[in-house]
């Protein structure tokens, strides 16, 4: 291997430390030894090669100055790299750029070969016409014989070749990614971790505040999670609390639905609706279920990438509701009835549908004339087949979409 190849292999390798001076030689580690003045195959931009004294000297040294390099050479009495030669050079020799035009290999002069006894031939140069002629030599009385042809049959060429070939990486350099980063990866990584870890932090909280709410806190005096204070007991009693037109009131978030049977969602149904994407017919559910029909039923998006699961009350009876639980009311399933608001503590629909998200169920085949009156409500009309349950899980999405942006939208208002 040449003095240029076997440094830049080294400056690729970081092994610069490798490369001892002993005397007059350079030693490359155990593999090359190289006399210090030995020219190079870089030229530099004044016409002179550099020699493998200047380039290890440049090369451990480049990241200084180039006024304190000079002065620090010219201390060594080592010839300096030229400003104009700094750049490409030590790109070449730290493998950022294949080749460059300023590198010059030549050919060694008068290699070793075996004696043959052929005084004409000063080099091994198999395709050299006049060495094919010497193995097939023509009839005449100054050709060789062929005792001498016979000499290069001995010729390792295959060492000739392993000689002159220049090792570009090995196994463990393309292992080493040297300029690879992967900081970005890492934090990125650690970025994902620290937020499932807050969301699951926020799902376990909305939880307890979820059970709380059904257990009766409020008869027991059981304070809940607010502005990050921990759990405790309150005995104090409480006020009532006077109907908040405009915020959600604090608790659970209730959503109201028909008791009448004649409507698509009522609270035998509205589990499996709203939590599995499922449209199960009212009187199928009512003979399923055993045991009175439930006062009250818990509900959350189960069926969404969303960690942060919020907890909703479902109810049939607006009649049961306290003037503070009306300030939880957040959607209501209508009915498409006048009556169905009879006693509600609003001025008339406009108020309603201002303060509560109002959604209207019908089958996508059911006739204009059933939804006449819902479309003069300011309420989302909900389409689903009648046979096509694989398309009831679009239809909760649509639902549980529009009730979080209703619900985002009052809480900041």
């Amino acid at each position: 291997m040449d003095p240029l190849s076997a440094l830049r292999d080294f400056t690729v390798r970081g092994e610069l430390d490798k490369i001892v001076r002993v005397g007059d030689e350079f030693r490359f580690g155990s593999d090359y030894t190289f006399p210090c003045s030995a020219e190079t195959a870089y030229r530099s931009k004044q016409g002179n090669l550099y020699t493998l004294e200047t380039l290890v000297y440049y090369v451990k040294n480049h990241h200084i100055k180039h006024t304190e390099y000079l002065q620090s050479a010219r201390t060594q009495r080592i010839p300096a790299v030229t400003l104009p030669d700094r750049k490409p050079l030590l790109e070449y020799l730290q493998g950022k750029v294949a080749s460059t035009d300023a590198i010059e290999f030549v050919v060694p002069q008068n290699p070793k070969i075996p004696d043959i006894g052929v005084d004409a031939v000063d080099e091994y140069r198999p395709e050299d016409p006049t060495l094919l002629a010497i193995r097939d030599p023509p009839g005449s009385e100054d050709a060789l014989d062929n005792s001498r042809v016979r000499g290069f049959d001995n010729v390792d060429y295959m060492s000739m070749i392993r000689a002159s070939e220049r090792p570009l990486k090995d196994r463990e350099s393309l292992l080493e990614c040297k300029q690879r980063d992967f900081y970005s990866v890492l934090m990125a990584s650690t970025r994902r971790e620290e937020e499932r870890h807050r969301l699951e932090s926020h799902q376990r909280k909305d939880g307890l505040v979820a059970k709380s709410r059904l257990m009766g806190a409020d008869e027991r005096g059981l304070g809940f999670w607010k502005d990050g204070d921990e759990l405790g007991y309150d005995g104090t009693p409480k006020p009532k609390m006077l109907l908040n037109r405009s915020k959600i009131g604090e608790g659970v978030p209730i959503i109201l639905v028909p008791s009448a049977f004649q409507t698509l969602i009522t609270i035998y149904n509205v589990k499996e609706f709203l939590e599995d994407g499922v449209f199960i017919p009212t009187d199928v559910k009512a003979k399923q279920m055993k045991g009175a029909k439930p006062d009250c039923v818990t509900v959350q998006k189960k069926f969404s990438r969303d960690r942060v699961v919020m907890a909703y009350e479902v109810r049939d009876k607006p009649s049961a509701l306290k003037t503070e639980d009306w300030d939880r009311v957040v959607a209501v399933f209508v009915l498409g009835k006048e009556w169905q608001f009879k006693d509600w503590p609003f001025k008339d629909h406009v108020e309603i549908f201002n303060k509560i998200i109002g959604f209207y169920m019908r089958f996508e085949d059911d006739s204009v004339e059933s939804a006449k009156i819902v479309k003069q409500w300011n309420v989302k009309i909900i389409s689903i087949s009648k046979n096509k349950r694989h398309q009831d899980r679009a239809a909760a999405l649509e639902v549980w979409d529009r009730l979080e942006e209703f619900v985002r939208s009052r809480s900041h208002t």
